[in-house]
């Protein structure tokens, strides 16, 4: 299913269950949810003005949900390798081969693997075929 189609779905039940004064807390354990996502639909809800009069049916939420409520993002992932990154940007434009550049890095405490330093390098010096 289209998640906010999904969306959709989950913010109806969480609208009857707030204007039935129900908590975030309750609303997120009865509907597995997050209580933060909770506290943004209604919070969002009482910005559109959806906390009073008559409950909108699923087409008409859905329409506003793509409209009013942006789509959060993961946030980014950071790399292991980032606290190192002048150190590998230097070892790079010396030609040093990746096995040598993670054995420095582990010289310099550095835990993580050689898949990760790989990934790193790829962001800045994609691979030649």
């Amino acid at each position: 299913m289209p998640q906010r189609k999904k969306d959709a779905m989950d913010i109806r039940e969480v609208l009857r269950r707030v204007r039935a004064g129900a908590s975030d807390c309750a609303i997120a354990r009865t509907l597995n949810m997050d209580r933060k996502t909770v506290r943004r639909y209604r919070e969002w809800a009482a910005e559109q003005h959806l906390l009073e009069g008559e409950l909108s049916v699923l087409p008409e939420l859905q329409a506003c949900l793509v409209t009013t409520l942006p789509v959060a993002l993961p946030p980014p992932n950071v790399s292991t390798v980032e606290p190192y990154r002048e150190i590998v940007v230097q070892l790079r434009q010396a030609k040093v081969e990746m096995a040598a550049i993670h054995q420095r890095l582990q010289e310099r405490g550095y835990t993580g693997s050689y898949a990760s330093v790989y990934r790193f390098v790829q962001q800045f010096e994609p691979a030649t075929p």
